[in-house]
């Protein structure tokens, strides 16, 4: 039987291991799956040593008071590897514990396929080094990374984006389905999927929201909510939880968090404004360690300043109602311009196909 173990520690990263595991199901049935994760990875096989829901951190002083918890978890994985002959270390991104799993399982010589690098060219590109010595493959996800991480020396393929996997409806579709008069201009508010995330962003993007309504009466305002968060004072909007992708198809302009939700728009070639606020320890510690121009994706992607970026003191109501209001004229210049740098980025996405390309990689490393 094979036995594999994974690690995935944010919501996005237990979708798309779910995603191979499921895909890896298909060609090896019975496979054994342990470790850490989320419900999607669960509800696809996997047994989970640890929720990680109950990991999950944000910012750099969240990340200190989960250090006892995360060392009891790498403990527990490396009896798991002592105890048994395990044939494959699946590690999807969450760097700070993932690579030490990496090194771990490299002493016991159990092969390593690390997908969707650690973002070591934004910074302590150091860590490079321990790629090198404990990574035997590196899936990455975004066009440019290939190139950066075969230079240095790690084994790296780009697999292509996996938010490619997913249906992304048409605007029609989308405005059909939530019950969308035709002709209703919409703006979509996209605050994040952890509550501390929600609670720092929420306020400002309210007040936006508020501030454009109060400009254009018959705007929509629809809110990409998670399931048991909260949003506080937002009777006045449609919160549609767990529906964040017929959400941005059938926005006119988005407020968006930085992160892959801004790519997303890109494939629903939706406008969007980019923003982020963070406790001040963390931003602090930031400004001095992340050598990017851009905090979001789709810029990094677009290697421009294609988005506006609203950071920390930055975000405000006012600034953040300011800057979208052109965006919700859709045949007005500002949204036209993006719509087409939008398009650009989702052509360098690639293909289709990135747990396919991924599950391939592991049975390469298996059978090798």
């Amino acid at each position: 039987m094979t036995r594999i173990v994974v690690s995935a520690g944010e919501p996005s990263g237990d979708g798309h291991t779910a995603a191979v595991v499921r895909e890896l199901e298909r060609r090896w049935p019975g496979c054994e799956w342990s470790g850490m994760g989320g419900a999607e990875m669960a509800a696809a096989g996997v047994t989970r040593a640890t929720r990680m829901e109950d990991l999950s951190t944000i910012g750099f002083t969240s990340v200190l008071a989960k250090v006892p918890s995360h060392v009891r978890l790498l403990r527990a994985m490396q009896r798991s590897m002592d105890d048994g002959a395990v044939d494959l270390a699946f590690l999807t991104d969450y760097p700070g514990f993932n690579l030490r799993v990496a090194r771990m399982a490299a002493r016991r010589r159990v092969p390593v396929l690390y997908y969707i690098a650690p973002q070591l060219w934004a910074w302590r590109e150091a860590r490079i080094s321990l790629l090198r010595e404990a990574v035997t493959r590196l899936a990455v996800i975004l066009p440019f990374e290939e190139a950066f991480f075969t230079a240095r020396g790690v084994p790296t393929t780009y697999v292509g984006h996996p938010l490619l996997d997913g249906v992304t409806p048409s605007k029609d579709e989308a405005r059909r389905v939530l019950g969308i008069p035709d002709g209703r201009p919409v703006l979509g508010l996209f605050p994040g999927s952890r509550r501390i995330e929600v609670r720092r962003m929420w306020p400002a993007l309210r007040e936006a929201a508020l501030l454009v309504r109060r400009a254009v009466p018959e705007v929509e305002v629809l809110v990409a909510g998670m399931s048991g968060l909260a949003y506080p004072q937002a009777q006045e909007f449609r919160i549609c939880r767990g529906d964040s992708a017929a959400v941005m198809a059938a926005s006119d302009a988005a407020l968006c968090k930085s992160g892959t939700i801004t790519l997303a728009a890109a494939l629903a070639g939706t406008p969007l404004l980019i923003c982020y606020r963070t406790d001040a320890l963390s931003f602090f510690l930031a400004r001095r360690m992340v050598r990017c121009a851009h905090i979001g994706l789709v810029n990094l992607v677009a290697e421009r300043a294609m988005v506006p970026e609203y950071i920390q003191s930055a975000m405000t109501g006012t600034a953040l109602a300011e800057g979208v209001l052109p965006l919700l004229d859709a045949g007005g210049r500002a949204a036209r311009e993006q719509r087409s740098g939008l398009a650009d980025v989702s052509a360098r996405l690639g293909e289709p196909g990135a747990a396919r390309r991924v599950a391939d990689l592991a049975a390469e490393l298996v059978t090798c």
